[in-house]
C-alpha cells in the first residue's frame, strides 16, 4: 500500500483564499469525482483497518460522511454521524471546539456507542486537530473498548499541528500528508 500515492496527490485540488483570506483550502471533492482516485482511498483505508476489529465508524460533518460510510460498509461496521448541533433528532452528548477560522461545537448520539465497540473516527482533513479532537471526547465519554483515527489528508506544510493539538494515546493514520 502507498501511502502519499502520487495519483491522489495529483488529484487533490488547492484553492487558496478560501474559506477567508490567508487558507488554503485543500479540496477533496476532486478526489471523490474520480472513480479511480475514490477506489483507491477505499482499498488503502480497507488495508489499514481489516484486522483492528472495527465495529463503527464515526464520520465528521460532512466530508468525513463519505469515505467513512464507504469504510464501514467494507469493514462491516456501524456509521456513527457527528454532526453539528441541533441536526440529531434523538438524545445526544456535545462537545465544544475552536477551528482554524472560529468555534463550533459537535453531537453524536447518547446511544451510538457502547463499551463493545471499536472505533475508528474518520474525517477529510486533519489541520488544526479541533474537531476530530472534540469528536474523541465525545466518544471517549461512551467508553468504547478502543479507538483509532483516521484522515485522508494531514496539512502540515502550513506550520498546523493537529496531530500534536490530538494529543498521545489513539493511533492516528493518514492517506495524504501535505
Amino acid at each position: 500500500m502507498e501511502l502519499n500515492n502520487q495519483y491522489l496527490l495529483d488529484h487533490l485540488r488547492s484553492i487558496p483564499d478560501f474559506p477567508k483570506k490567508g487558507i488554503n483550502f485543500r479540496d477533496v471533492t476532486t478526489l471523490f469525482k474520480d472513480a479511480k482516485a475514490l477506489e483507491m482511498m477505499e482499498e488503502q483505508l480497507y488495508e489499514l483497518y481489516k484486522d483492528k476489529g472495527i465495529t463503527k465508524v464515526v464520520g465528521m460533518e460532512t466530508r468525513g460522511y463519505i469515505m467513512g460510510s464507504i469504510i464501514a460498509r467494507r469493514l462491516n461496521a456501524g456509521f456513527v454521524m457527528a454532526r453539528k448541533p441541533g441536526r440529531l433528532p434523538a438524545t445526544t452528548i456535545r462537545e465544544s471546539f475552536t477551528k482554524e477560522y472560529g468555534t463550533d461545537a459537535i453531537e453524536i448520539h447518547l446511544d451510538a456507542i457502547d463499551e463493545n465497540d471499536v472505533v475508528l473516527l474518520h474525517d477529510d482533513l486533519l489541520a488544526t486537530g479541533g474537531t476530530i479532537k472534540a469528536a474523541w471526547k465525545l466518544v471517549q465519554k461512551l467508553n468504547p473498548k478502543k479507538c483509532y483515527m483516521n484522515f485522508l489528508i494531514e496539512i502540515r506544510d502550513e506550520g498546523l499541528q493537529g496531530r500534536e493539538a490530538i494529543g498521545d494515546g489513539i493511533e492516528i493514520t493518514t492517506l495524504l500528508t501535505l
